[in-house]
């Protein structure tokens, strides 16, 4: 029989649904719910009733069928959240993080094991500073989302357009005493897509975050509009032009040329799962994308993105971009940000991040690089290592 847990997930977007509908549909897995947004606790609660949550999953053989689960609590009472919680999974965008962890840091001991989905990059600095004990939990990161997935009826219903075949999760030990090794916690939870294959440590987990590939699409998307509002909402990744293609790997060429680097310094560290993006659709979607002649076509033909568009604003006349969107807001400070600032610990040049960083952060009103350096006066505010004080390779280690 399987070992009981109760696992808390933090957060009532897309993924919370997701993950609690298909957590609580497990044998012996109790479902706790935290949501600090608003009203959206009570609200859940109220849509969901005595119901269960109803997942319309497409799998990748062209069947569908049906998961049903449900919670046994959904609270925004953080105490009551995490009463003989066995993992956390952060389900939340990355700038929600630091507020999950500051209201959970007083019940969390080193038992717990910590969960990013995904974590983003950055995820574990910001985890090892909310613990303020001697020891620490164990720490999971994902380097993307299981699925791609959407609420359908808020409370009630999602659908799950496609599974990912492979994730590779980071993992920092604990020092607590766990029930189950931490990574089977999360491949039960999961089920048998996808299928999880640790990669040697944080720092390619990091390098691999799916920021690498929002802030370029935008940058490559907007950065000559003149601002006139469009009819309909373009489409996003199946959208994708020759110049965006030629941006995305170019961004991805630094990516791999850093984690080169950092290998070369610390041959101990084995940072072969870093790949091209244009390798890593080929290696994730095998069975959703028909053409994968290009990193191109592998973005146009992948049956997972079917439908999905840029972030949009209505407004008269149209629509216009929202910059505001995670795909700028959260993947530039939480994400290419933070790549950036590993480059700069191994000694890596990154024009191309250089130049989308700077383009991102007018549109947001901030600074985080000057020139060709982390020098900005809101770098604190991201989770750019340098923001932790770490400024070199060897600090970067210190936390292995």
């Amino acid at each position: 029989m399987d070992t009981p847990i109760r696992i808390l997930i933090c957060g009532g977007g897309n993924g919370a649904h997701t993950i609690s509908a298909l957590a609580s549909s497990r044998p012996n897995v109790e479902v706790n719910v935290l949501t600090l947004f608003a009203d959206e606790a009570l609200r859940w609660k109220t849509a969901l009733g005595d119901d269960h949550i109803v997942i319309k999953a497409h799998y990748s053989d062209g069947t569908q069928g049906e998961i049903r689960g449900k919670p046994r609590l959904i609270t925004n009472d953080p105490a009551e959240a995490m009463k003989d919680v066995d993992v956390v999974f952060f389900v939340v965008p990355a700038f929600a993080h630091k507020q999950y962890f500051e209201a959970i840091q007083n019940y969390i001991n080193n038992d717990t094991i910590i969960v990013g989905m995904p974590g983003q990059a950055g995820f574990e600095f910001q985890a090892l500073s909310s613990m303020k004990r001697p020891g620490h939990s164990a720490i999971l990161s994902l380097d993307s989302m299981p699925w791609a997935c959407r609420i359908v009826e808020f409370g009630r219903n999602v659908e799950i357009l496609g599974f990912k075949d492979i994730l590779g999760p980071s993992v920092i030990a604990g020092t607590g005493n766990y029930k189950l090794p931490p990574l089977q916690y999360v491949q039960r939870i999961l089920g048998e897509k996808p299928n999880l294959q640790p990669v040697d440590n944080y720092l390619a987990v990091s390098l691999m975050a799916d920021a690498c590939v929002h802030p370029p699409m935008m940058y490559g998307r907007w950065k000559d509009w003149d601002g006139t509002p469009l009819s309909e909402k373009p489409l996003f990744y199946q959208g994708v032009d020759e110049i965006q293609e030629d941006l995305l790997s170019k961004v991805s060429d630094e990516i791999v040329a850093t984690a080169k680097a950092i290998q070369q310094q610390r041959p101990e560290l084995d940072m072969s799962t870093v790949i091209h993006l244009f390798d890593w659709y080929k290696k994730y979607y095998p069975d959703q994308i028909s053409d994968k002649s290009s990193l191109r076509s592998c973005m146009v033909t992948n049956k997972a993105y079917n439908g999905l568009v840029y972030p949009m604003k209505s407004v008269d006349g149209g629509f216009v971009p929202d910059f505001g969107y995670r795909y700028t807001s959260e993947d530039i400070p939480f994400g290419l940000v933070v790549m950036k600032g590993i480059a700069e610990c191994a000694g890596v040049k990154t024009p191309t991040m250089d130049i989308i960083i700077e383009w991102a952060q007018k549109k947001l009103g901030k600074e985080y690089i000057v020139g060709s350096t982390l020098s900005g006066r809101d770098v604190g505010s991201s989770r750019a290592p340098q923001a932790f004080g770490f400024k070199t390779l060897h600090d970067l280690c210190s936390v292995l």
